[in-house]
């Protein structure tokens, strides 16, 4: 018997526990978008109710009213007045806080007017409980007339109980739901009209359908017919939404009195409110938030160490062992130089993707990351932007594709403009195999004190390089953009937490599911078009080089080694990429740059990590193959006999990478959002002549 699938809409106030739920419930079974941490668009998961049913829930973005005012909150309110084309919900899965449940109802009774099956899964109760709050639950249901589940979806409780009730749920018999207030008198003949125009609609739907029509319908004749009976009956949208506000909390607070016990004014002072008098002080919390991202990037470099090692070596043996025991012919060599040289670019940098995700996402589970963006508004006021614009550049450590898309959370248009123009700069996850691979090559390992390492250190350096030239950006061009708009800042703070280990594994696994199948299929796809671009040549060049040096072997046979090393190198430079290289090289040799890192530049326009996939190839082509990509690299010269990755060099290529715009994706978001090309071609060209300029200052003062 095929089973049937139940879709559910998950929804509720931002910071009430709805992702803890949608983790608890859907587990590895998700589809989430390539970010951390925060919703800005629908995240899918599937999971079980019983053996012949199943439940695709959609995690929308939190919201706390049917009023929305942000992009985000219109994703929620088009799901929930059925306005979005690609998603249907069945019923209702409403998340609310225990702790503070007269907030939470209003967007409650707002969803039960509308007429579509509603289940409340409560959530913080032993918050609620350490406040002295006790809530009558099946009174709750009572006055609601929905169910009601406490839940901790943390420790796993209550979750069989909801998903009893919810397979019981029918959503077809919505005649049987009761108004938790009689909306049809907040404008009486106006919604008579339109019910007779759209039966379909319940009078709450109409109410709404009235205000926003313009958005939430598509047939130009029905915006017709709204208007006119907006026109016809004087329908005043302010004055109505007041109007309901003030129904609806007289109503909240009747059954707060009844079914709610709290304690008075003397409640005592929680621990949360004592931990924020410390991370949030003027000074300590400055340091202690320094002390935060300075243990990140140190964990990063000395968690990842060995993993990395293990892959690093694993390769490169086996590399040997295929160059050992294949013939020499192009498949071998197609197999050897292109796909294993490409997968272990890949692969070896997951290591760091995974501990940077993990311990973003433990940050944001302990609530710690709401306090930096509380902590930032004031220095982000003066470059433009405001607190909320933390949330947005925080996150483009992993990817700035998602966090380029949860700018819109800042309803200041000027202040997410400049968001998104300057969140590119802040060094993203790709760019975390760029650094690794220069640092290690020309920064040494050392130690300072036992425990700071100067790796780490350069590290750190790099991702506040990326902050603070974001920042001034920011302050040169919040001079040139001519937008006129009062700015707020306002976020709620959610409780500290012990973090979700099993959430923050999920969070690792995924980001590098993602990393490897997304950007590694990108990296792959280059890694063998440049095998091929390496291998081969326009016209009998790499015939001729190699009549050359067969000559030359043949009459010198004690040269031979030094022969075959000096043939690879011209192959090479004879190949379509050498000649690519060269033809940008007299453009870049002022930063320190050779033919080869020419070419990774240009293919890693992709992606940036494809810089270290493009390396491994073009070295691999080149050199033997049983030695790392490390070592090929610092075994690297110039035809005079020069090193290639001297400390200039080095030092030049991470500040490009650091503050050029090379991501083809990125580009596409930022058109997206904006809704023009102007944009990202301005983002293009400034952090491109940014990039250039600092890399040739700092190759000239370290030269």
């Amino acid at each position: 018997m095929a089973s049937k699938t139940l879709h559910i809409a998950l929804v509720g106030n931002p910071n009430s526990g709805k992702s803890s739920l949608f983790n608890a419930f859907t587990g590895l079974n998700q589809h989430v978008g390539n970010f951390p941490g925060v919703t800005v668009d629908k995240k899918t998961g599937i999971f079980s109710l019983e053996d012949n049913l199943q439940a695709e829930l959609i995690d929308l973005p939190g919201t706390y009213s049917l009023y929305p005012r942000r992009a985000d909150e219109w994703v929620a309110y088009k799901v929930l007045m059925g306005a979005d084309p690609e998603i249907k919900a069945d019923l209702i899965v409403l998340v609310a806080d225990a702790s503070n449940l007269k907030r939470n109802l209003l967007f409650c009774s707002q969803i039960i007017d509308l007429k579509i099956p509603v289940v409340m899964a409560l959530t913080m109760n032993d918050l609620a409980a350490k406040k002295d709050i006790k809530i009558d639950i099946s009174g709750l249901e009572a006055d609601l007339g929905i169910p009601v589940v406490a839940v901790n979806p943390r420790k796993n409780k209550g979750l069989s109980e909801l998903k009893k009730v919810i397979s019981k749920m029918q959503p077809e018999a919505t005649t049987k739901l009761r108004d938790f207030m009689d909306t049809s008198s907040l404008a009486p003949e106006a919604v008579a009209k339109v019910r007779q125009a759209f039966p379909e609609w319940s009078d709450y739907a109409c109410i709404h359908q009235l205000i926003n029509h313009e958005e939430l319908l598509n047939k130009s004749q029905d915006h017709i017919v709204l208007n006119n009976i907006v026109a016809e009956y004087n329908f005043n949208t302010t004055k109505t939404q007041a109007e309901e506000i003030m129904q609806r909390y007289t109503r909240i607070r009747q059954i707060m009195q009844k079914n709610v016990l709290e304690t008075g004014p003397l409640e005592k002072k929680l621990f949360t409110e004592k931990l924020d008098n410390i991370l949030m002080h003027k000074t300590w919390g400055y340091l202690i938030l320094f002390s935060v991202l300075f243990l990140l990037f140190q964990s990063i470099f000395w968690l990842a160490t060995y993993p990395m090692d293990g892959i690093e070596w694993s390769f490169a043996a086996l590399a040997g062992w295929l160059s050992s025991n294949l013939p020499e012919v192009w498949w071998s060599n197609l197999l050897i130089n292109g796909f294993v040289a490409g997968l272990s670019g890949i692969l070896v940098f997951v290591p760091q993707i995974m501990i940077l995700f993990g311990l973003i996402t433990i940050l944001e589970d302990t609530g710690y990351m709401a306090r930096i963006s509380f902590l930032s508004d004031k220095l982000m006021r003066k470059v433009g932007l405001n607190g909320k614009s933390v949330m947005p550049m925080i996150s483009s450590f992993a990817c700035a594709v998602p966090a380029i898309m949860g700018a819109r959370n800042i309803e200041n248009k000027k202040e997410r403009l400049l968001t998104i123009l300057v969140t590119p700069l802040m060094s993203c996850s790709a760019r975390l195999p760029v650094y690794t691979i220069l640092i290690a090559l020309v920064i040494e390992e050392k130690y300072y004190l036992g425990f700071l390492s100067l790796q780490g250190l350069v590290m750190m350096a790099l991702y506040l390089l990326g902050t603070i030239m974001a920042l001034l950006v920011s302050y040169v061009m919040k001079f040139f953009i001519n937008i006129k708009e009062k700015s707020f800042f306002i976020l709620e703070l959610p409780m500290y937490r012990a973090p979700r280990w099993k959430n923050a594994g999920i969070t690792m696994i995924e980001k590098a599911r993602i990393f490897v199948t997304d950007a590694g299929k990108v990296i792959m796809v280059i890694s063998l078009l440049l095998w091929f671009l390496s291998s081969f040549g326009p016209g009998n060049r790499i015939e001729n080089t190699e009549i050359k040096y067969s000559a030359l072997i043949a009459s010198n046979p004690a040269a031979a080694d030094s022969l075959q090393k000096q043939l690879s190198t011209e192959k090479l430079a004879n190949s379509y990429a050498g000649l690519l290289g060269k033809s940008i090289e007299p453009a870049i040799s002022p930063l320190g740059y050779d033919w080869k890192i020419g070419i990774a530049l240009i293919t890693s326009f992709a992606a940036r990590e494809v810089f270290v996939g493009t390396m491994a190839t073009l070295y691999s082509v080149d050199e033997e193959d049983d030695q790392s990509l490390r070592e090929k690299l610092q075994a690297a010269t110039h035809a005079n006999g020069e090193k290639v990755y001297t400390l200039a060099t080095g030092l030049s290529l991470m500040v490009f990478y650091v503050l050029a715009m090379q991501c083809m994706s990125t580009l596409a978001v930022v058109k997206r959002e904006t809704k023009s090309w102007k944009w990202p071609t301005i983002q293009l060209i400034y952090m491109t002549v940014l990039a250039y300029g600092m890399s040739w200052l700092v190759y000239t003062i370290f030269s």
